[in-house]
């Protein structure tokens, strides 16, 4: 699937399933803009890209219009066009429901979905305008979760954010339609990112999350890359609106699975 020559902004990609994306991206021909609030790890992570193709680094708190009106400025004055959007800056907060801070949770959803929000509108007026102009439309990824559709009770503001988010990619994709634009949302389960890699140490705890996987693993994030690949790519020319659950199976189970001893 080859995005040779494109130009894809990845937001949150100083590390984790952003920095997989940017990499499948770069590997598969892509200009690949980082845009992350963590300046030291967003260069170090361009950096390791450099090595394999095209890409730099620009500082964007995604919950900031004028940071996002920069980001697309300095991309477009850099690259002269964005083909690709991944909206993937994310944070999580955890707290029991009677105990969460109304700062936290206007904290999660700020970046989580209006950036995302400010970030989709901004790249589309210019893919918009490039499409008037007779050129290609553009498409942009949403990161959403398995937390759009099943909850966890002490995440509320992350669960209420992705199902924001799955609304936000059927919405925003039937609002760009008519100009060609694609909008997809890719709703991953348990990747083996920072956040989640202290399960692999808490034998009870990866327990749990075997018991809900009937694939009997953890994802990785380039598995989760691969997905953003194909709907950046001209195979997913006719898909739009969709949201890909990468979840090796927990979606569709209705009780736990026998999970074998070592």
């Amino acid at each position: 699937m080859s995005l040779e020559n494109k130009v894809a902004v990845v937001t949150g990609a100083a590390r984790g399933i952003g920095f997989a994306v940017a990499k499948r991206f770069v590997m598969d021909g892509a200009k690949v803009v980082i845009a992350d609030v963590d300046d030291s790890a967003g260069e170090a992570a361009v950096e390791d890209l450099k090595a394999l193709g095209e890409a730099m680094f620009i500082h964007c708190n995604v919950a900031e219009r004028l940071n996002v009106r920069n980001l697309v400025a300095e991309t477009l004055n850099a690259y002269g066009d964005i083909d690709v959007l991944v909206n993937n800056a994310g944070i999580v907060v955890g707290a029991d429901f009677l105990d969460l801070e109304e700062e936290d949770f206007d904290r999660v959803l700020s970046i989580n979905l209006k950036g995302a929000f400010l970030c989709s509108q901004a790249v589309a007026r210019h893919m918009v305008e490039k499409v008037e102009n007779g050129g290609d439309p553009g498409c942009i990824v949403n990161m959403s979760s398995i937390n759009s559709t099943v909850a966890i009770p002490n995440q509320l503001p992350y669960c209420v954010s992705k199902g924001g988010m799955n609304q936000l990619t059927k919405t925003t994709a039937l609002a760009l339609a008519k100009y060609g634009i694609r909008v997809n949302a890719i709703g991953p389960g348990s990747i083996m990112t920072e956040m989640l890699a202290s399960v692999n140490s808490d034998p009870a705890a990866k327990k749990r999350v075997m018991a809900r996987t009937p694939m009997l693993r953890i994802g990785e994030p380039s598995e989760i890359a691969g997905v953003a690949a194909f709907l950046a790519s001209a195979d997913a020319g006719y898909v739009t609106g969709q949201v890909i659950y990468a979840d090796g199976g927990r979606l569709p189970l209705n009780y736990t699975v026998e999970v074998p001893e070592d």
